[in-house]
């Protein structure tokens, strides 16, 4: 019977797929790519474009379409099965990926197509094949054998670890929970958050008020909960997950970290670098370490008097001694006391469904494109909807996958990745398809069965569906530079900070609007003094992000081997120089800083900062030209969405803004008086 992850003619057919089929199919798929590889390079003696570096393009794209549904199911699903299936499968797909990118004799062929591409080739295959080439370079393929096996083993060695660090967190996140016995103690918190806990308290015969570890919990118990023994007792759980201060030390990710940031720097000096930094900008916008230290400390220098003064205003109204756990609740009862503006009254104007909507009208009204849900399509859980995209002239552009509600055994945050990468290749087509992920709270019997979003909730599905169409609304044929491939990572941030502005937008928001009793939309009164409380507190948040930035490049520009414990080094140090609000000694934030240990922001963190600014100048075209300005929004998806990693990014951005970005944009944006 044939093994269903190989079938790539159509969607996954997920209801098919099995663990059991993951390293049976990659060994069969890598193990035909080789032979087809060893075919080209003996056969081709004179390689050019269309003979060598197509039919790469198409490989790399049939294993990343075998691969994308075995990661995406191990992060979605409370299956030990996919988990051990997938760490089973990662060193043959390293393996075999380091091999490709250490092939001496594949570096000269694609030398010597660069060598003999004409003046008139397309920018967008002399970029595939410059960034080949730098890729080569990156891992190693001029070391001596001895070095390019070491390599190899480091990468290797990294994947499985990070793996490792992913799973801790989410192992030691599901397995808390707090029984709380009088429901006086969760005053504060919404109807729907005390029902949930309720309803998780009866599933496993406790009596009381069950508390989980999901974000939504989490984050409603931080801004909402009066107890503030509560809030703390949750805190202290949520900020020693998978680690040396947690509750079980199978999970504690001290020693990954380590071996992380071992393995990361030593990979970096065999290939030429001084450190996993420089390495890192080898593959970004920023020239160097010199260069992101500056501009980090540069927005903290220029956001620090402003935090200061959020942070005397909101010790002094709540009248204590601010804590960590303190924050997040003074700063929500600060807004309610100054613009009245209560979360989870705005909640109740932003069912899912409404606001996915009002989402999608915006995308036809900027961009011409239809999304339309399409049933009957196979998913991996029943609250996954589908959805297809049509181009202006009605024309099927790709479709993408909506996984929205918070579960067990569900990576926690929110973010989008390839299920399919476009692609045109020697007359054979393939349209981009994409998974949506957040953790939104389910849908709630209270609410009519929906799930009401608080307008953070609506901004950060915002940000995602930026990311989302820069997948979709590529016109790039080559998968290796395809709608984010391809693009300096602190470029990639660029759409989807951009779409979050939107969601400050009055009408848009009010089309992403519909009281949940009523169907009433948005008062513009409400969204005014919504909009009046956007930038309390913003300059605090500026530097608490300006920390983990600062943070993660330092650890990997000033590593040293000998340096043990040295993340937790880097981050008093950082805290010393950048927070305003002292952390407690238990607080592990890099025990599950999963975007840097288990990620892509090694070293790039910063490119939320770097892109912001991006976004925020950007954005000011809009506000210059008309919010729904159809001539201003088509110049951003020619000269941004859709072309992927095919030119300088500087260069595109120019192309659109007829400048380079200006920081003040971003400081203006968040309130904060510019020096």
């Amino acid at each position: 019977m044939p093994n269903p992850l190989l079938d790539i003619s159509s969607l996954p057919q997920f209801n098919e797929l099995a663990p059991d089929q993951v390293v049976p199919a990659l060994s069969e798929l890598i193990a035909e790519h080789r032979q087809k590889l060893e075919a080209l390079l003996d056969d081709n003696s004179q390689p050019d474009f269309d003979t060598l570096v197509a039919p790469l393009e198409e490989m790399e794209h049939e294993l990343s379409r075998v691969w994308s549904p075995v990661s995406h199911l191990q992060g979605v699903l409370e299956s030990q099965e996919w988990r051990e299936a997938y760490n089973a499968a990662l060193p043959l797909l390293t393996k075999h990926g380091t091999e490709l990118s250490q092939n001496s004799r594949l570096q000269r062929a694609y030398a010597a197509v660069a060598r003999q591409l004409p003046g008139t080739a397309s920018a967008a295959r002399k970029s595939v094949v410059e960034q080949a080439l730098r890729d080569f370079r990156l891992a190693g393929v001029d070391l001596p054998e001895a070095d390019k096996a070491r390599f190899k083993e480091i990468m290797q060695q990294l994947a499985a670890t990070q793996a490792a660090f992913e799973h801790n967190i989410q192992d030691s996140q599901d397995a808390w929970s707090l029984i709380v016995a009088n429901e006086s103690e969760l005053a504060g918190l919404s109807p729907q958050i005390v029902a949930r806990a309720a309803g998780e308290a009866r599933k496993r015969d406790r009596q009381g008020w069950l508390l989980t570890l999901d974000y939504p919990t989490y984050d409603a118990v931080m801004r909402h909960a009066d107890d503030r023994g509560l809030r703390e007792s949750v805190y202290h759980a949520w900020v020693t997950r998978a680690s040396d201060q947690g509750s079980n030390p199978k999970w504690d990710n001290s020693a990954n970290i380590e071996t992380i940031l071992a393995l990361r720097h030593e990979a970096a000096k065999l290939v030429g670098f001084d450190n996993f930094a420089e390495y890192s900008l080898a593959t970004k916008m920023a020239g160097s370490t010199t260069e992101v230290i500056d501009f980090l400390r540069e927005l903290a220098n220029r956001s620090r008097a402003a935090a200061e003064s959020d942070v005397a205003e909101l010790t002094e109204f709540a009248g204590i001694s601010l804590k960590h756990w303190d924050y997040q609740y003074w700063l929500e009862q600060l807004k309610q006391k100054k613009h009245s503006i209560s979360n989870e009254a705005l909640r109740q104007y932003f069912p899912v469904e409404t606001v996915i909507a009002g989402l999608f009208e915006l995308a036809e009204r900027l961009y011409g494109v239809k999304l339309e849900r399409q049933e009957n399509v196979t998913t991996w859980n029943d609250d996954v909807c589908y959805y297809s995209v049509q181009d202006e002239d009605s024309a099927l552009i790709g479709g993408f996958y909506t996984d929205l509600f918070a579960r067990s055994g569900k990576r926690s945050g929110a973010w989008i990745d390839e299920c399919i990468v476009r692609k045109n290749l020697n007359g054979h087509a393939t349209l981009p398809v994409g998974y949506l992920v957040c953790n939104f709270p389910p849908p709630d019997s209270d609410a009519g069965h929906q799930s009401l979003l608080s307008h953070e909730d609506v901004v950060t599905l915002f940000h995602e569906f930026g990311h989302m169409l820069h997948h979709l609304l590529t016109r790039i044929d080559y998968p290796s530079i395809a709608g984010i491939n391809g693009v300096p990572w602190d470029a990639v941030e660029l759409p989807s900070q951009f779409m979050e502005n939107f969601a400050w937008n009055y009408d848009v928001l009010s089309r992403c609007s519909a009281h949940t009793k009523t169907g009433d939309v948005l008062p513009r009164e409400l969204f005014d003094r919504l909009d009046d409380s956007r930038h309390v507190g913003a300059a605090m948040a500026m530097l608490r992000q300006i920390e983990f930035a600062l943070f993660d490049f330092r650890l990997h520009a000033e590593y040293a081997p000998d340096k043990s414990g040295f993340a937790l080094q880097v981050l008093d140090e950082v805290r010393d120089e950048i927070a305003l609000i002292e952390c407690p000694d238990y607080n592990r934030l890099p025990h599950s800083f999963s975007h840097i240990f288990a990620g892509g922001y090694a070293a790039g963190y910063y490119s939320y900062k770097w892109a912001e600014v991006l976004a925020a100048d950007a954005f000011g075209a809009f506000e210059e030209a008309g919010i729904f300005d159809s001539e201003t929004a088509m110049r951003f998806r020619s000269e941004i969405l859709e072309v992927g990693g095919s030119r300088d990014i500087m260069q595109a951005y120019i192309a659109f803004r007829g400048r380079k970005p200006e920081i003040d944009a971003l400081l203006r944006q968040s309130g904060i008086k510019s020096e």
